[in-house]
């Protein structure tokens, strides 16, 4: 399968392209990074959010509206995700999340499964070895999820990008995959738990039973306690969370850390998400701005 580039228009043969072409193509790119600088600088204004979450959905349907072949959308879904992390970056959201991938998905056709494992390994090898949008963007990549549950050729290309960008401090990307919330806070409280138990271990063998006593209180498990063992620890909640092609349900995603984010639902596929529809998505976050921040601060002071 041949892998697609990471660049967002045709790639055309100089030599072959009329010189009042090539320099009506580069008026016209000028004009669109000024406009867009302009709208970029007009929201700047009012708050931006710090953390945008994607549910990446339609990339199925844009196929199958399209008449294309499977997986063609899921390709096109990759450069729209490359698009829109750029677009994020020149508005200075600093982290990106997305849900590429749940668990769920695997009850899916065994053939499908296996062409979107081929397409994550393709598209992060693609990444691991062609790093002009990383460097662009300083970009560091996480991948949130149940690692083991990947084939090996996918677990061990999302470590190596992993481990290439952990330095990196400039916007952060955040793959879910594969994911779901349940299975985020059940890892957690194991890990909570887990960590409970090594304490008492070491308690006890250092002072013996006489403190056993005192141990009680540190068996109580506390949110803060679980928010240091999900997989977005140290990262803020998403301010907003988009779920393209107008479906109204979070699907199991992120559902501990977006009790305040604002949800959208927009109509266009994910494929089809572009720079409008993310500049009206930060518009109607700004608009309710003042009664998400009025709910964080009532749960704050009855905390």
């Amino acid at each position: 399968m041949a892998g697609s580039r990471l660049s967002f228009s045709p790639s055309v043969d100089p030599k072959k392209e009329k010189p009042d072409e090539m320099v009506t193509s580069g008026v016209l790119a000028s004009l669109q990074n000024f406009l867009r600088k302009c709208l970029i600088a007009v929201l700047s204004y009012g708050p931006m959010p710090k953390h945008i979450a994607f549910i990446m959905d339609g990339n199925r349907r844009y196929a199958k509206f399209r008449s294309i072949q499977q997986g063609a959308g899921h390709r096109v879904g990759f450069s729209a995700l490359i698009a829109n992390l750029l677009y994020c970056y020149e508005m200075g959201v600093k982290y990106i999340t997305v849900y590429a991938f749940s668990i769920d998905n695997f009850k899916r056709d065994p053939s499908e499964v296996q062409s979107l494992m081929q397409l994550m390994e393709e598209k992060i090898n693609e990444l691991l070895e062609n790093r002009s949008v990383i460097n662009k963007v300083n970009c560091k990549i996480n991948f949130w999820g149940n690692l083991d549950l990947l084939c090996e050729p996918v677990r061990v290309a999302a470590q190596k990008l992993m481990a290439s960008t952990a330095g990196n401090t400039g916007i952060v990307l955040s793959v879910c995959m594969p994911y779901n919330s349940t299975s985020e806070i059940v890892n957690a409280v194991n890990e909570v738990c887990s960590e409970r138990r090594e304490m008492l271990q070491r308690e006890h063998a250092g002072y013996g039973n006489a403190h056993a006593a005192n141990n009680g209180a540190h068996s109580e498990i506390s949110v803060a306690d679980l928010d240091q063992h999900m997989y977005s620890a140290g990262c803020p909640d998403p301010d907003i969370v988009i779920r393209t092609s107008g479906e109204t349900r979070l699907s199991n995603f992120l559902l501990w850390q977006t009790t305040f984010s604002h949800l959208q639902n927009p109509d266009p596929l994910w494929p089809e998400f572009s720079f409008r529809h993310l500049v009206w998505s930060i518009l109607q976050y700004q608009r309710a701005y003042p009664y998400l921040e009025q709910n964080r601060n009532l749960a704050k002071k009855q905390m």
